[in-house]
């Protein structure tokens, strides 16, 4: 159904391809996973599916690429259009309608069908994606995981034969995700759509996956095969691999039903682990450089929060304290209002009633010059704060609006994007980096108290681990932080506290340990495999074990 032979694509003003060699095939049918870490070119494999590379984006593309036995070449997207479907990292730039179901039958209109015919399929994709309850509400009033769905289902409507998606899940809750998989799976194998997709969050994906198109670095060939082939030589890999790698399992596993049908005898090692290994069972200790002599004076505080938009209870009565040191992880479905808590402590919404106060300050009464000193945002969309033509342009006005030392935020980009050079255009950096940068953007200003709204989305894992332990010694230094995330994985690996949203409520709010382990939907990858025992990373298990048993 889609075949690449012997692919380049070289941007105009690039020393080098951004992919070369690529040579592979996708069969009718069949969902195909495009692994690899950041950068290396996986969005331009698949806008070069759909025709948007070359024909939108520039550049040179040798090689060929033919779908359903059209060659991109000389198809342009529009001529491909009642073949392949394509979903983006940015939903919003999809859009094109002002409401829900308008965008659920654009695509068709575009293609003439008639009327019934269109009115039958927004109803089955609304019921298929859970949007039924959003069919009348302007987009611009949805959350980054309900645009995601939408953008989806946009696509799914005209039933096309090839459905090209770029981190599908990326902005979806676990239970959310789950959904739009196993709707892919049913397209797959009920109706024949062939499924390419492109996915960091391995751990979602990789075990309904037929075949995996790993690119190991910028400018490699791929390497094809099976998901246990090549997870084995991967540089990307989900926790389960990682635990079976630690374990020496072999095959490694791909799914937790298969790790913990393994896992009795690393259980019966954790279980017999010395008292002080033990400990690591815990989530994160809070450390920092000074020891208060009293109880700390909170950076941020909410009390009796409540928030209503467009006619939208989004807050209700919310009462959080956030300390120095301290790393919070809001979690929830979809629309629970995390984006809404993330703002009103920023100043971006004003709250309908109740309190909101960032150290001393009232944001919504603060300037933004005063407020970046003491809290800073990083959106899910980091093109927000980025405006500049080359990355050193953004980091002298970052140095400059935080009064910070030149070089200040250079030095943190370094840190977090390595071998990224400072005449690189913003634009031209996958998503996940242009999140890094825009972390590092609002790190310059060094504020106390840290909010980022799903910064993960985009980062392979060597990203997220090195975002890690920014934050890590963050907290370390007394910062506070609060992240908006969906992954689970991140939440167990720094996070010292869960609070659960749901409906604009705190249901849940407590040390990550006992408030994921015993959920079904937020329990990280390790959590599953090793219970009863209370383990949350890779690396707990790893820091346990006697060194002999991890040689």
């Amino acid at each position: 159904m889609i075949r690449f032979e012997d692919v380049s694509v070289t941007y105009e003003g690039a020393a080098e391809p951004t992919v070369q060699g690529i040579d592979f095939e996708v069969p009718e049918g069949e969902l195909v996973l495009l692994a690899g870490p950041s950068g290396v070119g996986k969005s331009t494999v698949l806008g070069a599916v759909s025709g948007l590379v070359p024909h939108f984006t520039g550049g040179t593309l040798r090689g060929r690429v033919t779908v359903a036995g059209r060659d991109t070449r000389t198809h342009k997207p529009r001529e491909l259009a009642d073949v392949v479907g394509t979903v983006g990292q940015d939903p919003l730039s999809h859009f094109v309608t002002d409401t829900v179901e308008d965008e659920l039958a654009y695509g068709m209109e575009s293609l003439g069908l008639a009327p019934d015919v269109m009115r039958r399929r927004v109803e089955e994709t609304l019921d298929l994606l859970g949007l039924a309850d959003l069919r009348a509400r302007p987009i611009a009033t949805l959350s980054g995981g309900q645009r995601q769905r939408v953008a989806i289902g946009s696509v799914l409507t005209p039933h096309p034969s090839v459905l090209v998606l770029d981190e599908p899940t990326s902005a979806l809750d676990p239970a959310a995700a789950e959904e739009v998989l196993a709707v892919l799976q049913r397209l797959v194998h009920d109706l024949g759509t062939t499924v390419l997709m492109a996915e960091h969050r391995l751990e979602r994906v990789i075990q309904y996956a037929d075949q995996v198109v790993l690119l190991p670095s910028p400018g490699a060939p791929p390497v094809v095969g099976t998901p246990s082939e090549v997870m084995a030589v991967s540089p990307v890999y989900p926790p389960v691999v990682a635990l079976g790698r630690l374990a020496g399992w072999t095959p490694l596993p791909m799914t937790v039903r298969d790790a913990r049908r393994r896992a009795a005898d690393l259980r019966h090692q954790l279980e017999n682990a010395p008292k002080g290994r033990g400990e690591l069972r815990d989530q994160p200790h809070k450390t920092r450089t000074r020891q208060p002599s009293g109880p700390p004076t909170p950076v941020g505080a909410l009390h009796s929060l409540s928030v209503t938009r467009a006619r939208i209870q989004a807050l209700r009565a919310i009462d959080l304290t956030i300390t120095p040191g301290e790393t919070i992880a809001l979690m929830g479905r979809n629309g629970a209002g995390k984006s809404t808590l993330l703002n009103s402590l920023v100043g971006l919404v004003k709250p309908s009633s109740g309190t909101v106060r960032v150290g001393e300050a009232v944001p919504h009464h603060t300037a933004p010059k005063d407020l970046v000193r003491k809290v800073g945002l990083v959106p899910q969309e980091p093109r927000d704060l980025l405006y500049a033509d080359t990355v050193a342009a953004e980091c002298a006005a970052a140095d400059q609006d935080a009064g910070a030392p030149p070089g200040t935020c250079r030095g943190l980009v370094s840190e977090l994007l390595p071998g990224v050079t400072d005449t690189t255009h913003p634009r031209d950096l996958s998503e996940g980096q242009r999140l890094a940068l825009a972390l590092a953007v609002v790190l310059t200003a060094r504020p106390p108290l840290l909010l980022l709204d799903e910064p993960t989305r985009g980062l392979d894992y060597a990203a997220k681990a090195r975002l890690a332990g920014v934050l890590r010694g963050l907290a370390a230094e007394g910062h506070a932080i609060v992240l908006a995330t969906h992954d689970v994985e991140l939440a167990a690996e720094i996070a010292h506290r869960v609070v659960l949203l749901a409906e604009g409520e705190v249901i849940a709010d407590g040390p990550t340990a006992d408030v994921v382990v015993s959920s079904p939907s937020f329990a990280p990858q390790v959590t599953k495999i090793l219970a009863p025992q209370h383990w949350l990373t890779v690396s707990q298990v790893r820091a346990a074990l006697p060194p002999e048993a991890t040689s």
